[in-house]
């Protein structure tokens, strides 16, 4: 389901982003939309993405996301719209990458979770996914990855 955990410290990431708090169950109407903002403000500002899409949360979720999604890029962009400038901080992770639809994130965190108690990592709550290949360019589901990245203390 995921691959072996490993410990990581990040470099600080600087970040186009949308801040988002939503019910759970509406993510999917609230992505395409936020993710074709970002991409649009990119080109308009003449930048593209520096890598994969991410989705920062800043808390465990419950009936809502309380999340940022973004892109990496190169430079601070001009905030416009709801796309703000942000930053992934440095910090230090346990790193898994799931592989499957992206329906079996929730049962993958779980099993992530359980690794980082079992191992001793102190808990904040907050942890982020990668999106290592666009759906549009996979065809089978179960081909996704996600890069899972839980922060610890």
């Amino acid at each position: 389901m995921i691959t072996q955990p490993e410990l990581f410290t990040t470099q600080e990431v600087i970040t186009a982003a949308i801040p988002l708090i939503i019910p759970g169950r509406d993510m999917p109407r609230y992505m395409d939309p936020a993710i074709e903002e970002m991409l649009a403000l990119l080109k308009r500002q003449g930048m593209q993405p520096n890598g994969p899409m991410f989705s920062y949360h800043h808390r465990r979720p419950s009936d809502t996301f309380d999340f940022e999604i973004g892109f990496p890029v190169s430079r601070a962009i001009k905030p416009e719209g709801r796309v703000i400038s942000s930053k992934l901080p440095s910090m230090k992770v346990v790193r898994s990458v799931y592989q499957g639809p992206y329906e079996g994130l929730a049962q993958a965190w779980p099993v992530l979770q359980k690794w980082v108690r079992e191992n001793g990592h102190g808990e904040t709550g907050r942890f982020w996914e990668r999106y290592l290949n666009n759906p549009n360019d996979v065809m089978d589901p179960k081909d996704y990855r996600t890069e899972l990245n839980w922060i610890v203390g």
